[in-house]
């Protein structure tokens, strides 16, 4: 039995329509998107080089298509490695206490941690969301959370030092912060809020998480609870290209409520 070969056309680049209304770049999106449909690009996606070649266009007309491409989620662009198809996103619901940790392990994502600060500090504006007095001494650990062997979210989580002292002499290479808090400091996060909004990271979160320059990923603002105390206050940034936030609702949800921008989650 001899199998057909594809149509002319089902593979490969199509050109470019440089009367056409529609911009370079965002035929060149359209095409690329066809080719991946068609599974061209499963081995490898070219570099930006081979697509200027293919194409005849600029750099700036591929990279206009990529950043559209990674916008959508199908590809994972960095800066400095070639880009490659976005096979994984992962998904966290919302409206539940979860571990990041645990969420990973359990969707059969190899997660660890670069641990980038374990120390004791102080910070008034924190201990107010803590419900301390502004000199009240914190644990904070500071974390490059890594999917995959590549940059999820880059992680900072402030704890009371009265009850957090002893997760300073913890590995949090790959553990979880509510498991050695529950294990070391007999403290088990029950509950707590959070806030998630757009974000341009600064130059040295988008250098950690291999983001393009301006690029918009997730702020997470958390302020974590045992019972009615308030244990954890912690900033995440996260990719907005690997992390998807999923909600279920029925009409008997609470409604939204829109707060300003400024404002914190209570304690």
């Amino acid at each position: 039995m001899t199998t057909e070969p594809p149509p002319d056309g089902a593979h490969g680049p199509r050109p470019l329509d440089r009367r056409s209304p529609l911009p370079l770049w965002a035929q060149l999106f359209d095409d690329l998107r066809r080719r991946m449909e068609t599974g061209e690009f499963s081995a490898e996606f070219p570099a930006e080089h081979r697509l200027t070649g293919e194409y005849e266009v600029s750099r700036h007309t591929v990279r206009e298509a990529l950043r559209k491409l990674r916008a959508d989620g199908l590809v994972i662009a960095e800066r400095g490695r070639t880009s490659r198809l976005d096979t994984r996103r992962i998904q966290q619901p919302l409206g539940s206490l979860y571990s990041l940790f645990r969420e990973l392990e359990g969707q059969g994502v190899d997660q660890r941690s670069e641990v980038l600060r374990l120390e004791r500090t102080a910070d008034g504006t924190i201990a107010g969301h803590l419900g301390l007095v502004a000199d009240a001494p914190l644990v904070v650990l500071e974390r490059l959370r890594l999917a995959d062997g590549e940059p999820l979210a880059h992680d900072t989580a402030y704890l009371p030092a009265e009850v957090a002292e002893p997760l300073l002499d913890a590995d949090f290479g790959h553990t979880s912060l509510y498991g050695e808090l529950t294990r070391r400091c007999g403290v088990k996060v029950t509950g707590g809020r959070e806030r998630i909004q757009p974000f341009l990271p600064d130059i040295r979160q988008a250098w950690l998480l291999g983001l393009a320059d301006r690029e918009a990923a997730f702020t997470i603002e958390r302020l974590g609870r045992a019972g009615e105390r308030p244990v954890e206050w912690r900033e995440t940034v996260v990719r907005g290209d690997r992390f998807t936030f999923v909600a279920e609702w029925s009409d008997a949800s609470p409604a939204v409520a829109l707060a300003p921008r400024a404002s914190c989650p209570s304690s």
